[in-house]
């Protein structure tokens, strides 16, 4: 099995620099969960945060995985194939039309379990089977 493509920590570090080292914890457990669930990942610093996609199954857009994002007081966990999530814990957030997000402040009060599953389904989407996006009432 092919190992993806992780950026050197020491590139990581220097990205994550000012960070305050509150978020910093977050975004690097995140990582760390990014990296177990989809050891294939190419992972890229782009669109100002931490990119991940599987480039078997396309570029950093149609085999998205996931993206850190990095805020003032919070880091986000964003999926641009969100909607096609299951979210039986109510994480995610967003009123784009497919992107979704996780909000994590705090990183003894995250649901890491639940974190990992979203990362995981998102990780095991296939872009090539999807149809139309699920249908949203609020939209209409």
């Amino acid at each position: 099995m092919k190992r993806g493509e992780f950026l050197p920590s020491a590139e990581v570090e220097r990205f994550l620099a000012f960070v305050p080292e509150s978020l910093r914890s977050i975004a690097l457990e995140l990582r760390n969960v990014v990296a177990g669930a989809c050891p294939r990942a190419t992972e890229r610093i782009l669109w100002g945060g931490l990119s991940y996609h599987d480039a078997r199954k396309g570029g950093r857009v149609k085999g998205a995985i996931c993206q850190i994002e990095i805020l003032r007081d919070e880091v986000r966990v964003a999926f641009i194939h969100g909607v096609r999530l299951e979210d039986p814990d109510s994480l995610l957030h967003g009123d784009r039309l497919s992107k979704r997000y996780a909000v994590l402040k705090s990183y003894d009060e995250a649901d890491w379990d639940a974190v990992r599953r979203l990362i995981e389904d998102a990780a095991r989407l296939d872009p090539s089977g999807f149809g139309p996006l699920p249908s949203d009432p609020s939209r209409s």
